[in-house]
């Protein structure tokens, strides 16, 4: 059975198609023989509670030198779409916000989104880990300077960290001796008007931040170690970490176990965890990434996998 499949992400043209998800997604959607439909923030709207896009028919080819074709936009109503991958980028901000109810539209209109609207607006992707205190490091979040920076003192060396961040974007390590702490904290907390996350360092970082790939609430069974180069402390392929797939540890499975029940009763079909000597750190919930790394390293159809989800609830 084919689907119309549409998908909510960042411009197209940005992507870099060796190591994008949302890419994978497409290309295996496509393999199957569903239509795809491409569209952007800016094409969303709301006419008499109806939710709208302003769609353009998408053709995908895994090949760097010209990977997509689109056709002319056409206005779509989105209830009418079967499938909706959402995928756009953090931060999560006001009109993020917005999308999330407009995809909720769509969704009650019977539209099947991954992830579901509602989870993505209530699992933040710094916060949400904190439901697990069996799973995480010790961790802070508050707006109050002097109470940060007790933390600082009780563990010495922290990371410290916005809640709307990716990518490594805005992470500090600092200690209880910085002469930095009181500008950073300034910075994060813009002078005690915003929350920042304060964790315990993590000397395992030096291993990697270990990415796991959770469908429907069961891990794939390998991780992407993202392992910090020279002089960098974080590990994100996006600040040149380089990424080592391993087998899940014993732990690793444990922590998967931990949260699969929860995030596969809010509808969160896709998700990936982040874990850093055995503690969760983030649970991602927008737009998790490392699918095209494991297919590589370990032969893997992990979109495959993702689809034979999406199938069968569509059914």
């Amino acid at each position: 059975m084919s689907f119309c499949v549409a998908v909510l992400m960042d411009p197209i043209e940005s992507i870099h198609v060796e190591k994008d998800s949302s890419f994978a997604m497409l290309l295996e959607a496509q393999r199957r023989g569903h239509e795809l439909l491409y569209l952007t923030q800016s094409s969303l709207a709301i006419r008499d509670s109806v939710p709208w896009a302003q769609t353009r028919i998408l053709r995908v080819r895994d090949d760097a030198s010209g990977w997509f074709e689109l056709d002319a936009p056409h206005w779509r109503d989105l209830r009418a779409v079967d499938v909706i991958l959402a995928r756009k980028d953090p931060p999560f901000d006001a009109q993020y916000l917005y999308d999330t109810m407009v995809l909720e539209l769509a969704q009650a209109g019977g539209a099947l989104v991954v992830n579901d609207p509602r989870a993505l607006r209530d699992a933040n992707e710094k916060l949400f880990a904190l439901r697990f205190p069996q799973c995480i490091p010790p961790t802070l979040v508050a707006r109050d300077a002097a109470e940060l920076k007790r933390f600082a003192a009780e563990y010495d060396r922290i990371v410290l960290k916005p809640l709307d961040g990716m990518g490594g974007r805005s992470i500090f390590v600092s200690a209880r001796s910085d002469p930095n702490l009181n500008v950073i904290l300034e910075t994060l907390t813009d002078n005690g008007r915003q929350f920042a996350m304060a964790q315990r360092y993590l000397e395992e970082i030096r291993d990697g931040d270990k990415r796991i790939l959770l469908i429907d609430g069961e891990a794939v069974p390998y991780a992407l170690a993202r392992v910090p180069q020279g002089d960098e402390f974080r590990g994100n392929l996006a600040r040149g970490g380089k990424g080592v797939g391993l087998p899940l540890t014993e732990r690793e499975r444990w922590i998967a176990h931990e949260l699969g029940p929860e995030l596969r009763a809010r509808g969160m079909l896709f998700v990936g965890l982040d874990v850093i000597g055995g503690f969760l750190t983030e649970v991602n919930v927008t737009s998790p990434t490392c699918i095209r790394e494991l297919d590589a390293q370990f032969g893997l159809n992990i979109a495959g996998q993702l689809f034979d989800v999406i199938q069968a609830k569509r059914r």
